[in-house]
């Protein structure tokens, strides 16, 4: 029997480009978004693409502008999207906001650069509270999908698209100036057959029935509160639900190391090469940075002696893990800032480091970041 060629069906594609053409194949009926790199490819893509196929493109005048435009179409029924970076996506919070309270499915990517401020172009994680702790003002979060190839960039955007309609809510493709930038062989889904019904609970402007009114206007305290509630309840079922994770290496680990997307790949081939020098370690990625898997991560804490959390920030994500932790095993932390991406030594380095103060007494917990240590009791 010949052998099955790995990349038969695949195609190299650059991750913005990829991500564009998967969420037209998913069936996307309107793009609304305003350039800013590292992701002005995924929308120039939409901007060739989509008016060929006769669906709706939109290059507005802000990001502020097309977030609004996203929440109408959003609205309508339509299966619609946006794109930017972080500059931009805090410039959509308030938009966000309405979004989220008036439960319309909205897909927003988000392309990580470096700041804070303007920053620069160069990939990062520094977004991650900004998209898991609420893109906006009031109770509410997103589901947030993390990938770390152009393969999963493709699949987590059409399963965004599935998730935003499943709840009704926002769902945020986080990935980096790497994933967005970076080009590999990777398949494409068929092509879905556009929408051409709309669900009962959007705005038609039909005649002849009870009007359907969407709103995130609820001046009464009482009346807010049931919403909030209702959301909440939804949330809970997303926590319940929706989380995804990839385990490596973790049935022996005394180290785990905890990192998410580019980075998780990364300590991939530092983690292989620790083993080879026979450091037991292993590695736990998250996928869904929310909801994020405070349960399996709560039972790997159990069994191993310490864990690295690796994050292109100053330590983001961090905050999540020990909070998942309960305090029963020290929390280390390597960070890479301002769109310096690390490298598998660097990180080799710190599992290695680590491993040979395992059998030494706790002295309280060690933070280190950007070649600096700080000790925190």
């Amino acid at each position: 029997m010949a052998p099955v060629d790995p990349l038969q069906g695949k195609e190299l594609l650059k991750g913005n480009v990829a991500i564009a053409e998967a969420a037209i194949r998913a069936g996307l009926q309107a793009y609304f978004g305003y350039p800013i790199t590292p992701q002005t490819e995924l929308l120039e893509h939409m901007s060739l693409r989509m008016p060929q196929l006769g669906r709706t493109f939109l290059q507005a005048e802000s990001e502020v502008a097309a977030i609004n435009m996203v929440y109408g179409a959003a609205c309508a029924g339509v299966r619609v999207m946006t794109s930017s970076s972080g500059p931009g996506i805090s410039l959509m919070q308030e938009g966000l906001s309405y979004i989220a309270c008036s439960e319309v499915p909205v897909v927003i990517v988000d392309i990580m650069r470096g700041g804070p401020g303007l920053g620069n172009i160069q990939p990062t994680q520094a977004d991650y509270n900004q998209l898991t702790k609420s893109a906006g003002h009031g109770d509410f979060h997103s589901i947030v999908l993390a990938p770390s190839s152009v393969q999963e960039a493709i699949d987590f955007t059409v399963l965004a698209f599935d998730l935003a309609e499943k709840y009704r809510t926002i769902v945020f493709v986080a990935g980096d100036g790497m994933i967005g930038q970076m080009m590999e062989p990777a398949r494409l889904p068929p092509m879905q057959k556009v929408r051409t019904t709309r669900p009962d609970w959007a705005l038609t402007g039909a005649k002849g029935r009870e009007k359907n009114i969407i709103t995130s206007l609820y001046l009464g305290g009482e009346v807010l509160e049931s919403v909030n509630q209702r959301l909440q309840a939804k949330i809970n079922r997303i926590r319940a639900e929706e989380v995804r994770y990839e385990e490596m290496l973790t049935d022996d680990a005394d180290i785990l190391v905890v990192a998410f997307g580019t980075t998780g790949r990364i300590a991939k081939t530092a983690i292989r090469e620790a083993r080879r020098q026979g450091v037991r370690v292993g590695l736990l990625r998250p996928i869904t940075l929310f909801p994020f898997p405070f349960a399996p991560l709560d039972e790997l804490s159990k069994r191993v002696k310490a864990i690295l959390v690796v994050e292109m920030s100053a330590g983001q994500m961090v905050e999540d893990v020990r909070l998942g932790v309960w305090g029963r095993v020290p929390v280390h932390f390597y960070g890479r800032t301002g769109g310096v991406v690390p490298l598998p030594g660097e990180i080799l380095d710190q599992i290695l480091a680590l491993a040979g103060r395992l059998d030494e007494p706790p002295s309280g917990e060690l933070r280190e970041f950007v070649g600096m240590s700080v000790s925190v009791s």
